[in-house]
């Protein structure tokens, strides 16, 4: 029996399979990683009638160039993204979180995200891949995941499980939420900063810089002045603290980050606002604001609501 197989004529950037992590391994140093922007990720696989935790490609700014080489695939993608696809020798555009079914010969081509930086493609069934740590998710400055722990390589083959639905036909209406504010609680070194710099931290815009990953996000603006001690002994970190080092730029932890750290802890971004945050590209602002754990809580509540009523949509 023929497999379905897509080759990789292009591996775009910083594309890799992503799932949802791998959970409490912070002791031997592997973070959770997984996909950046859950709820996109999510959506992308119940398009495609997948189980919430397959395997996807994640992909940033521009993705890869695919081409079926075997067999048909049924696929979607996600996120606020410029696609075409070539079917039967004709070229037309793509469209986001819609299904589409593809055979022998055809591609897709991921062209950029729009304003944004991750997007995913998902495809029936999922890829035929090994779990590293109960996860496929990737972690490349570790070696860790699917793929041997590597980002996506031209001329790369990947086998994808048989489709049980020749040919899935879903759709849904939804618009990727734009960051005017990113909501914060106080670290645990909080009370080492000034008074004036916690105030331009929760009233001042900050820059996102290129120097801006899967593992962390730096910010450039006000210098962020820490009043008792710019370094600490290294404890450990979670995703979404902002770390502020002796220069004053912060850095936010990201999906791949170091699970311990020795620089202050002056806040972290609440989960809820995540997804939001890390689509911020190079060049854009972010503002925080600063809010109690109660708020946060249910903020994070409304978020699952809200994602779990699109996914019951689709």
């Amino acid at each position: 029996m023929t497999k379905n197989k897509i080759i990789v004529l292009r591996e775009g950037i910083n594309s890799t399979f992503q799932d949802l992590g791998r959970n409490n391994f912070y002791h031997i140093g592997l973070p959770f990683s997984g996909a950046m922007d859950k709820r996109n990720y999510l959506i992308a696989n119940k398009l495609v009638g997948n189980q919430h935790n397959e395997a996807v490609i994640e992909f940033a700014y521009q993705g890869p160039l695919l081409k079926i080489e075997e067999g048909n695939i049924n696929f979607a993608i996600s996120g606020d993204v410029k696609f075409n696809i070539k079917k039967d020798d004709k070229l037309f555009n793509g469209q986001c979180y819609k299904t589409y079914f593809l055979t022998k010969n055809d591609e897709i081509d991921i062209i950029s995200t729009n304003k944004s930086v991750y997007g995913y493609f998902a495809v029936s069934g999922g890829f035929e891949l090994n779990k590293n740590f109960g996860s496929f998710s990737t972690t490349v400055r570790a070696n860790v995941g699917s793929n041997n722990g590597n980002k996506l390589s031209k001329n790369e083959k990947f086998l994808i499980k048989d489709i049980i639905n020749k040919n899935i036909s879903k759709n849904i209406q939804y618009i990727n939420s734009k960051v005017e504010y990113i909501r914060i609680l106080k670290g645990t070194n909080f009370d080492y900063f000034s008074d004036n710099s916690i105030n331009d931290l929760t009233s001042k815009k900050f820059i996102v810089s290129k120097l801006s990953d899967r593992m962390g996000m730096r910010l450039q603006g006000s210098k962020i002045k820490n009043t008792k001690e710019t370094n600490i002994r290294s404890e450990g970190l979670v995703k979404g603290v902002i770390q502020v080092p002796a220069d004053g730029d912060p850095i936010i932890m990201l999906s791949d980050h170091g699970t311990i750290g020795g620089y202050p802890k002056i806040a972290v971004v609440i989960s809820a606002d995540y997804d939001k945050l890390i689509q911020t590209p190079p060049g854009n602002t972010v503002k925080f604001k600063l809010i109690e754990l109660k708020e946060a809580e249910n903020l994070y509540r409304l978020y699952q609501m809200e994602t779990e009523n699109l996914l019951n949509q689709i």
